[in-house]
């Protein structure tokens, strides 16, 4: 999906909701989303590949992912400073990657614009 800013959208998991997009990144290859997964003493920010989004509702202001809560609770933290930190980026690859069964992924499995 290009064209639209997605922050303040809510993010529904597979198994209901997970938090609200506190940041998006629309580069070719590089697309992401940043989702604040709750109250700041229980959530926490986790970066999200475009490849996981199903759909976007811009009537709802909601976006699907194909991950569950447990899988995203459980993904890399995001901190501001690791949208380019290469070994950030290699455990997001990795978490990721291993999701779609691929082995020696690049960062953002499948590469599609949001």
């Amino acid at each position: 999906m290009t064209g639209a800013d997605l922050v303040g959208y809510h993010v529904e998991a597979t198994d209901g909701g997970i938090g609200k997009i506190d940041r998006a990144n629309y580069e070719v290859d590089a697309s992401f989303l940043v989702v604040d997964t709750g109250p700041w003493i229980f959530g926490k920010k986790v970066m999200l590949p475009a490849g996981v989004v199903n759909h976007v509702d811009h009537d709802d202001r909601k976006v699907y992912v194909d991950r569950d809560k447990a899988q995203i609770k459980a993904a890399p933290e995001y901190a501001e400073s690791d949208q380019t930190d290469p070994v950030y980026l290699d455990k997001i690859g990795g978490y990721y990657g291993g999701m779609y069964g691929l082995t020696g992924t690049p960062m953002m499995p499948p590469h599609r614009p949001l």
